[in-house]
C-alpha cells in the first residue's frame, strides 16, 4: 500500500512532506481559533490529522526505500548547521506514523466529547489549541536540531497545558491539575535546555547528528556529562519517569475526555522518543557513564515503576486515575526494555509503546462514553454497564485484556517480546517481576471488569444506553487493532525492530 502511495502521491508532497506535516496544522490553528463554528473547526481538525497521516505514510515508505535508510530536508535550503534541518529515519518515522494515526482517530472521536464538555465558544479555541499540540508533537518527532526541539516540546507543552485547564467547566479540579502540569513540565524543559547548553558549549553545535560525531572525541569531559545527566531528568519527567510523574494522574483524571485520550497515545510517548535518542544516537551505550546510568537509574526506575504504581492503581476508586497510574506502570515496561542496552530490548521497549497506544487509547475512548452518557468515573458507576452499554465495554474490555497480557492481543506480544529481551541478558529475575505487574494488572482491571459485567446497574430501570456513533467507531478500530496486531505482529514488530536498527547506526539518522 505504501509502494502505491508513493507512486501516486503528488511531486510536492514527496519533496515536501517533512516540512508539510508540521506547517499545515500549525498555519490551520490561528485560523480556528477566529472561526465562529466549533463544528467548522472540528471538520478542519480532520482535515489537518489526515494530511499529516498522509504525509507520515509517505515519510514511511520514503525510508523504507532510501539506500541509507534517512530522509533529509533543510528548511529554506539552508544547510547544517546554520539552517534548521529535518531528519526522519526508522526510529521517528514510526513515532510520526503513531501520532498521526491517533491524530485523526482522536480528533474524529472528539466532536460529542467537546460539545458536552467544553462551552460551545470555546470550540474553536480548543481545537486551535489541539492542533498546535500536534503540530508540536510531530515536530518534536522530526527535527534534527536540539534546540528545535526543545521549541517544538514547549509548543506541545503550552497548548497542551490550556487544553487541561479547559476541563475547568466540567471539573474545578482541571485548574490546579493544569497549574502543576506546568510547573512540573516547566522544570522538564529547563533541564532540558540546560542540559543541551552544557552540550553546546562542548561542541559548538545543535545538530544531533554533528553533536553525536563529536561526542567520541569527548571522552571524560564534564561538560558532557553534566548535559546528559540534565538531559535525562528533564526529558524524563515530560515522559513521565517514576518518580518524576507526579503531574500525570491528575492531569489524566480532570482533563476533557478528549484530551485524556490524545495525551495518554502520545505525548508521553514522544517525549520517550526523544529520550531514547539521546540516549541512542547522541550519547550511545558503549559510554561508560550511560552503561552506568542503563544499570544503576533506569532500570531500577522502570520496574519500580512497573511495581509501585501498579499497586497505586489497584487502590484507586476512579477509573481515570485508575488508567492513569497503569501508564506510569506501562511507561516502567519501555524503560525498562530501553535499559537492556540491547537491540531486542530497545525493539521490545518500542513495540510496547506502540501497542501501549492503542490500549490506552482505546480504554480512555471508553471511559469518555461512559463519562458522556452516564456522568461517571468511579468503579461504582460502571456496575452494570455491560448490560446497558454492551458495544463500549466489550471495546473496553478487549484494551483491558491486552493491557493485562492475555495472549491473542497485542499486549501480550509486546511483553513476551520483553521477556525474550531480558532473558537473552540473563535476568531472569525482571521477567519475574515483569510477570507480578502483570498479575497487578489483573487486579485493577479485574475490579472494573467484575463491576462492568458481573454487578447489576445501580438503577435497573436505566435504559440501554451507547455511547455515540462517533466515539464507537474510532474505539472500535483501536479495540480490533489489539486482537490483529495480538495474532499478526509483522506491521508493529517490524516498525519496532527497524526502528531500534536506526537508534543503534549513527547512519541511519
Amino acid at each position: 500500500m505504501i509502494d502505491l502511495l508513493l507512486d501516486t502521491a503528488p511531486r510536492w508532497a514527496l519533496l515536501h512532506a517533512p516540512d508539510l506535516l508540521i506547517m499545515v496544522p500549525l498555519f490551520l490553528a490561528p485560523l480556528l481559533a477566529i472561526l465562529p463554528s466549533g463544528r467548522l473547526s472540528w471538520l478542519i481538525s480532520i482535515f489537518a490529522t489526515l494530511f499529516a497521516l498522509f504525509c507520515a505514510l509517505i515519510l514511511v515508505g520514503q525510508v523504507q526505500a532510501s539506500p541509507v535508510g534517512v530522509v533529509g530536508y533543510d528548511v529554506g535550503n539552508w544547510p547544517m548547521p546554520i539552517g534548521i534541518v529535518l531528519r526522519v529515519d526508522a526510529l521517528n518515522s514510526m513515532i510520526l506514523l503513531l501520532v498521526a494515526s491517533i491524530g485523526v482517530l482522536a480528533t474524529i472521536f472528539s466532536w460529542p466529547t467537546v460539545k458536552a464538555e467544553i462551552p460551545e465558544r470555546k470550540h474553536p479555541l480548543f481545537y486551535s489549541a489541539f492542533l498546535v499540540c500536534f503540530a508540536g508533537l510531530c515536530g518534536v518527532a522530526i527535527t534534527g536540531d536540539a534546540f528545535n526541539l526543545f521549541v517544538f516540546l514547549e509548543i506541545s507543552s503550552i497548548s497542551t497545558y490550556v487544553l487541561v485547564a479547559l476541563g475547568a467547566g466540567r471539573d474545578r479540579r482541571a485548574l490546579p491539575a493544569a497549574f502543576n502540569y506546568l510547573i512540573m513540565g516547566t522544570l522538564g524543559a529547563s533541564f532540558y535546555i540546560i542540559g543541551v547548553g552544557f552540550l553546546y558549549s562542548a561542541t559548538g553545535t545543535l545538530n544531533i547528528a554533528q553533536i553525536a560525531e563529536m561526542l567520541p572525541s569527548l571522552a571524560g569531559n564534564r561538560s558532557v556529562e553534566a548535559g546528559f545527566a540534565f538531559i535525562i531528568v528533564g526529558l524524563g519527567l515530560k515522559a513521565a519517569v517514576w518518580p518524576l510523574h507526579q503531574w500525570l494522574p491528575n492531569a489524566y483524571a480532570y482533563s476533557p475526555s478528549f484530551v485524556t485520550m490524545f495525551l495518554s497515545a502520545t505525548a508521553t510517548k514522544v517525549a520517550l522518543y526523544a529520550l531514547i535518542r539521546f540516549l541512542f544516537t547522541v550519547f550511545r551505550p558503549e559510554f561508560a557513564f550511560e552503561q552506568a546510568t542503563f544499570t544503576y537509574l533506569l532500570m531500577p526506575l522502570g520496574l519500580a515503576a512497573m511495581i509501585t504504581c501498579s499497586f497505586q492503581a489497584v487502590f484507586q476508586t476512579d477509573v481515570r486515575r485508575t488508567l492513569a497510574y497503569s501508564s506510569v506502570a506501562q511507561v516502567g515496561y519501555m524503560i525498562l526494555g530501553v535499559s537492556v542496552g540491547t537491540v531486542a530490548g530497545l525493539s521490545a521497549g518500542l513495540f510496547h509503546l506502540l501497542n501501549h497506544a492503542m490500549i490506552k487509547g482505546a480504554l480512555f475512548m471508553a471511559v469518555a462514553g461512559v463519562v458522556l452518557t452516564f456522568q461517571g468515573t468511579t468503579i461504582r458507576d460502571f456496575a452494570g454497564l455491560g448490560r446497558t452499554a454492551p458495544w463500549t465495554m466489550t471495546g473496553f474490555a478487549i484494551a483491558a485484556l491486552s493491557l493485562i497480557g492475555v495472549p491473542l492481543t497485542a499486549g501480550f506480544q509486546s511483553k513476551l517480546q520483553l521477556g525474550y529481551a531480558l532473558f537473552d541478558q540473563g535476568m531472569w529475575w525482571a521477567v519475574v517481576l515483569v510477570v507480578f505487574s502483570s498479575f497487578l494488572a489483573v487486579i485493577y482491571m479485574g475490579r472494573i471488569l467484575e463491576a462492568i459485567f458481573f454487578r447489576p446497574p445501580i438503577n435497573p430501570r436505566k435504559s440501554r444506553k451507547e455511547a455515540p456513533i462517533l466515539l464507537l467507531v474510532p474505539l472500535w478500530v483501536l479495540a480490533l487493532a489489539n486482537i490483529y496486531f495480538g495474532i499478526t505482529t509483522e506491521l508493529p514488530l517490524g516498525l519496532a525492530r527497524d526502528a531500534a536498527a536506526a537508534a543503534f547506526g549513527l547512519e541511519a539518522f
